[in-house]
């Protein structure tokens, strides 16, 4: 017979299993409990079981209610919808914002990174097709995404098919890079756990080639909340650690959603070779604030917050003669409204411009 003792630490455990269920999810501690009871008291489990369930039935219901006809007569027998395939490697013919494609390939790199707060079922079906607007008219090189929920990558595999994609995972919520085709090749990637994480994160890594060039890309979504500084200051060590002691022949470049603050940043320091591409690029205001509650009305919350929560880090390539990445040029992407009245995410996403230069001299990286 159980004692008193072991009863309430089982009430304590599952009271912190709910917890961190509902913090994952963004829901209460009452769904959070009904979930995990029915799969036994395993997080994970429970919240493949809630993302499946609910994300997939938002997916379903705004496709076919898109597809109804506006009438109930002379119903038709119809094959399933099939999200239509989009090469966006063309720039959107409809499109009211200028391109930046460069049509002859260029020799850089360009990149949009974006957490699509993919956790939030409201007017995600149009929300998705807003990312997939801006790719076709940004046509980036590289996406790094964050956020992402497993229907989500079924809608941008059938969507985006000019683009490899790669995923931090299978389950839940988690990370994912699109690479396009025709302009960057995949070679190796690779998952790298987050060990004492509490929020599922993880750090995804590639390397690429870019015209014959080595490119090594990170991204992650690091914990988040001001609570969890400890773990996220951790986490933040490890990426730098990796990005420090790549191979001096090759650039690295991190974009994600990193949830810090300026003061974490100053307590873990950065290496003496990797950069903060906001501040290289002169710290412009304009395009500071990624998390901005005073223009960005998807949460709908009363108070404001302005926080540079998404950055991304370079450390070029060192070697001589090797090809260096020297970052250009940024801009803040999805500031419009949908015709939903929402925008693509409660985040601004950040586009880059990288060029290519080459430089003689030895750049020494200390390790």
């Amino acid at each position: 017979m159980a004692s008193t003792s072991d009863a309430e630490d089982v009430e304590v455990s599952r009271t912190r299993l709910c917890e961190e269920f509902a913090g994952v999810a963004g829901t209460d501690c009452g769904v959070a409990q009904c979930y995990l009871a029915e799969n036994d008291w395993n997080v994970q489990r429970a919240l493949n079981s809630f993302f499946e369930a609910d994300m997939e039935k938002v997916f379903e219901d705004e496709w076919i209610s898109k597809q109804e006809p506006s009438t109930k007569e002379h119903k038709v027998e119809e094959k399933a919808p099939v999200a239509e395939s989009i090469d966006l490697t063309t720039d959107s013919p409809n499109s009211s914002r200028q391109s930046t494609k460069d049509d002859d390939g260029g020799s850089g790199l360009t990149i949009i990174s974006w957490n699509v707060d993919g956790l939030d079922t409201e007017n995600l079906l149009e929300r998705a097709r807003g990312l997939c607007s801006y790719l076709a008219d940004y046509t980036p090189d590289v996406v790094f995404l964050q956020e992402l929920i497993p229907p989500y990558v079924q809608y941008l595999k059938k969507r985006a098919v000019s683009y490899t994609i790669i995923q931090g995972g299978e389950d839940g919520y988690f990370t994912g890079m699109m690479l396009k085709k025709t302009r960057v090749k995949l070679l190796e990637s690779q998952i790298v756990a987050y060990p004492t994480t509490k929020m599922m994160r993880n750090l995804l890594m590639a390397q690429v080639a870019v015209r014959g060039a080595t490119v090594w890309l990170m991204t992650s979504h690091l914990e988040s909340c001001k609570e969890h500084s400890g773990e996220r200051m951790t986490q933040l060590r490890e990426v730098m650690r990796r990005m420090h002691k790549a191979p001096d022949d090759v650039s690295v470049v991190f974009a994600g959603d990193t949830n810090l603050r300026d003061s974490e940043v100053t307590v873990v320091g950065l290496p003496p070779a990797v950069c903060d591409v906001w501040e290289q690029l002169g710290s412009r205001e304009h395009c500071r604030y990624t998390w901005d509650t005073r223009a960005n009305s998807n949460k709908n919350v009363r108070y404001v917050s302005r926080c540079r929560f998404d950055r991304i880090y370079l450390r070029p390539a060192c070697r001589p003669n090797a090809p260096r990445l020297v970052p250009d040029h940024m801009m803040l992407v999805g500031l419009e409204k949908l015709d939903c009245g929402r925008f693509t995410s409660d985040h601004w996403g950040i586009y880059c411009n990288f060029t290519t230069t080459t430089t003689t001299d030895d750049v020494t990286h200390p390790k």
